[in-house]
Protein backbone atom coordinates (compact mmCIF):
# COMPACT_ATOMS: atom_id res chain seq x y z
CA UNK A 1 0.00 0.00 0.00
CA UNK A 2 1.36 3.50 -0.83
CA UNK A 3 1.14 5.97 1.87
CA UNK A 4 2.83 8.48 -0.15
CA UNK A 5 0.59 11.52 -0.50
CA UNK A 6 2.52 12.23 -3.97
CA UNK A 7 0.81 9.54 -5.96
CA UNK A 8 -1.97 9.63 -3.64
CA UNK A 9 -5.68 10.37 -5.93
CA UNK A 10 -7.28 12.13 -3.30
CA UNK A 11 -4.51 14.44 -2.70
CA UNK A 12 -4.33 15.04 -6.33
CA UNK A 13 -7.92 16.26 -6.04
CA UNK A 14 -7.44 18.03 -3.61
CA UNK A 15 -4.65 19.85 -4.69
CA UNK A 16 -6.46 20.39 -7.95
CA UNK A 17 -4.06 17.48 -10.28
CA UNK A 18 -6.95 15.33 -10.95
CA UNK A 19 -10.80 16.53 -11.61
CA UNK A 20 -13.79 14.83 -9.45
CA UNK A 21 -17.12 16.12 -8.88
CA UNK A 22 -16.86 18.10 -5.80
CA UNK A 23 -20.48 17.86 -3.73
CA UNK A 24 -19.25 20.49 -1.07
CA UNK A 25 -16.06 21.15 0.82
CA UNK A 26 -15.48 23.56 3.77
CA UNK A 27 -11.62 24.27 5.38
CA UNK A 28 -10.53 20.88 6.11
CA UNK A 29 -12.82 18.36 4.08
CA UNK A 30 -13.98 17.51 0.81
CA UNK A 31 -17.05 15.83 0.01
CA UNK A 32 -16.85 13.75 -3.89
CA UNK A 33 -18.68 11.46 -6.14
CA UNK A 34 -17.50 8.15 -6.73
CA UNK A 35 -15.84 7.22 -9.29
CA UNK A 36 -16.88 3.75 -8.97
CA UNK A 37 -21.06 4.35 -7.09
CA UNK A 38 -23.17 1.57 -5.49
CA UNK A 39 -25.86 3.66 -6.25
CA UNK A 40 -26.51 7.17 -7.77
CA UNK A 41 -25.27 9.74 -5.31
CA UNK A 42 -22.47 7.54 -3.59
CA UNK A 43 -20.08 9.65 -2.04
CA UNK A 44 -16.66 9.58 -0.81
CA UNK A 45 -15.67 12.24 2.45
CA UNK A 46 -12.28 13.11 2.38
CA UNK A 47 -9.89 14.76 4.87
CA UNK A 48 -7.99 17.75 2.62
CA UNK A 49 -4.58 16.38 4.53
CA UNK A 50 -3.28 13.32 3.70
CA UNK A 51 -3.63 11.17 6.76
CA UNK A 52 -4.21 7.76 5.48
CA UNK A 53 -6.28 6.10 8.98
CA UNK A 54 -9.05 8.09 10.38
CA UNK A 55 -8.01 7.87 14.13
CA UNK A 56 -4.86 10.19 12.93
CA UNK A 57 -7.23 13.17 12.04
CA UNK A 58 -6.63 16.24 14.64
CA UNK A 59 -10.24 17.21 16.85
CA UNK A 60 -10.80 19.74 13.90
CA UNK A 61 -10.22 16.96 10.98
CA UNK A 62 -12.55 14.93 12.55
CA UNK A 63 -15.28 17.32 13.18
CA UNK A 64 -15.10 18.36 9.49
CA UNK A 65 -15.20 15.04 8.43
CA UNK A 66 -18.04 14.17 10.26
CA UNK A 67 -19.45 17.65 9.61
CA UNK A 68 -19.47 17.11 5.88
CA UNK A 69 -20.90 13.80 5.88
CA UNK A 70 -23.91 14.35 7.80
CA UNK A 71 -24.59 17.44 5.34
CA UNK A 72 -23.89 15.35 2.52
CA UNK A 73 -26.05 12.82 3.41
CA UNK A 74 -28.91 15.19 3.63
CA UNK A 75 -28.53 16.33 0.25
CA UNK A 76 -28.33 12.74 -0.76
CA UNK A 77 -31.81 11.89 0.93
CA UNK A 78 -33.36 15.31 -0.13
CA UNK A 79 -32.37 14.08 -3.54
CA UNK A 80 -32.64 10.27 -4.15
CA UNK A 81 -35.18 9.63 -1.42
CA UNK A 82 -33.16 6.55 -0.36
CA UNK A 83 -34.54 4.52 2.46
CA UNK A 84 -31.21 5.72 4.38
CA UNK A 85 -27.59 6.70 3.63
CA UNK A 86 -25.31 4.09 4.95
CA UNK A 87 -22.02 5.26 6.30
CA UNK A 88 -18.88 3.48 6.41
CA UNK A 89 -15.36 3.29 5.99
CA UNK A 90 -12.35 1.26 5.11
CA UNK A 91 -9.59 2.85 3.07
CA UNK A 92 -7.60 0.02 2.18
CA UNK A 93 -6.95 0.21 -1.87
CA UNK A 94 -6.62 4.17 -1.07
CA UNK A 95 -4.43 4.70 1.99
CA UNK A 96 -6.16 8.37 2.62
CA UNK A 97 -8.65 8.63 5.39
CA UNK A 98 -12.36 8.64 3.48
CA UNK A 99 -15.44 8.01 4.53
CA UNK A 100 -18.74 6.19 1.98
CA UNK A 101 -22.11 7.41 1.95
CA UNK A 102 -24.02 5.19 -0.10
CA UNK A 103 -27.91 5.62 -0.76
CA UNK A 104 -29.11 2.67 0.31
CA UNK A 105 -32.57 1.07 0.10
CA UNK A 106 -34.15 -2.25 1.09
CA UNK A 107 -32.88 -5.12 -0.66
CA UNK A 108 -29.58 -3.77 -2.80
CA UNK A 109 -26.86 -5.03 -2.71
CA UNK A 110 -25.10 -3.31 0.08
CA UNK A 111 -28.40 -3.95 2.35
CA UNK A 112 -27.77 -7.72 1.34
CA UNK A 113 -24.04 -7.02 2.12
CA UNK A 114 -24.60 -5.88 5.82
CA UNK A 115 -27.59 -7.75 6.53
CA UNK A 116 -25.65 -10.96 5.80
CA UNK A 117 -22.81 -9.74 8.30
CA UNK A 118 -25.12 -8.83 10.80
CA UNK A 119 -26.99 -12.24 10.50
CA UNK A 120 -23.07 -13.50 10.41
CA UNK A 121 -22.29 -11.74 13.79
CA UNK A 122 -26.37 -13.14 15.63
CA UNK A 123 -24.82 -16.51 13.87
CA UNK A 124 -20.79 -16.36 15.50
CA UNK A 125 -22.05 -17.88 19.02
CA UNK A 126 -23.95 -21.10 17.77
CA UNK A 127 -20.73 -21.59 15.07
CA UNK A 128 -18.40 -21.29 17.99
CA UNK A 129 -20.55 -24.10 19.68
CA UNK A 130 -19.74 -26.41 16.25
CA UNK A 131 -15.89 -26.06 18.00
CA UNK A 132 -16.39 -28.11 21.19
CA UNK A 133 -14.87 -31.54 21.40
CA UNK A 134 -17.84 -33.49 22.19
CA UNK A 135 -19.32 -32.05 19.06
CA UNK A 136 -16.75 -32.92 16.78
CA UNK A 137 -16.50 -36.25 18.02
CA UNK A 138 -20.25 -36.12 17.28
CA UNK A 139 -20.04 -34.77 14.01
CA UNK A 140 -17.33 -36.83 13.00
CA UNK A 141 -18.81 -40.13 14.57
CA UNK A 142 -21.62 -39.03 12.25
CA UNK A 143 -20.05 -39.15 9.18
CA UNK A 144 -18.35 -42.08 9.59
CA UNK A 145 -21.53 -43.61 10.21
CA UNK A 146 -22.18 -42.43 6.32
CA UNK A 147 -19.55 -44.46 4.60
Amino acid sequence: MDENPESCIFCQIVAGRAGAHIVQEDQHSLAILDIQPLAQGHCLVIPKRHVPWWHDLSEEETDSLFRVARKTAGMIMKAFSPDFVCMYARGRRVPHTHIFLVPTTKGDPLDRYFNALEGFQEAALPLMALRDGVVMKETEKKLRETK
